[in-house]
């Protein structure tokens, strides 16, 4: 003889299943008035075959304080390096703007990124219209005003002199009527920089640039 369940019965059993769960949603104190119950109710369990309702809580609760304790060292770790890059920041906007000359400027950016981040290299590049390979980047490549990512070997050899890992570029238009300028920056590792990353610090760092460029006459 079957002990198959017909078509109807399975429709009742996860009928009562619904009910029970609505039942004990509705009223979570009932293991409060049967405490009996929980040790006498047995849960399947991977490692030790069946487990009481009261093991099975306390090892849910286990996993999640360690859940917990990761996300909190995590927002640790998060906190511990926004604060470190606040800092820099900081510091480096005062470094910038002790500058007066363009070289000074970009030699001081250079080393503040490289020392801090260890890029391979951080330069800003003026775009004349008559370099004809400079604008074809500049057109190619900032439509956002931005680019993340990789770059093809003649562009690498162009900005940089070398092949690099990946890129950062923002383009930089001074209100002193100088040239656009592309702040370019590379790193040796070549997922470092993708396109989904987040432009905020590159944005903050490209209004100091260029209000500072703007006050070059």
């Amino acid at each position: 003889m079957s002990n198959a369940l017909t078509p109807k019965e399975k429709v009742c059993a996860e009928l009562d299943e619904q009910l029970v769960y609505e039942y004990l949603s509705d009223n979570p104190d009932f293991f409060n008035r049967y405490p009996n119950l929980l040790h006498t109710l047995r849960l399947p369990h991977q490692q030790r075959g069946t487990v009481s309702i009261v093991e099975r809580q306390q090892e849910s609760l286990r996993q999640r304080v360690v859940q917990l304790e990761e996300e909190i060292t995590a927002l640790m770790s998060a906190a511990t390096n926004n604060e470190r890059i606040f800092r820099f920041n900081s510091q480096l906007v005062l470094d910038l703007f002790a500058c007066t000359q363009f070289d000074d400027l970009k030699h001081t950016l250079s080393d503040a990124l490289k020392s801090e981040f260890n890029f391979s290299n951080v330069r800003l590049i003026a775009v004349q219209d008559v370099d004809t390979e400079m604008m074809q980047l500049w057109n190619k490549r900032m439509h956002s005003g931005y680019y993340l990512g990789r770059l093809t070997q003649q562009e690498s050899k162009k900005l940089f002199g070398k092949e690099v890992g990946s890129v950062a570029l923002s383009q930089l238009t001074p209100e002193n009527g100088c040239d656009k300028v592309i702040f370019a920056i590379a790193s040796p590792n070549g997922a470092h920089f993708q396109p989904e990353m987040d432009t905020l610090f590159l944005e903050q760092l490209k209004t100091i640039i260029t209000l500072k460029l703007s006050s070059f006459k």
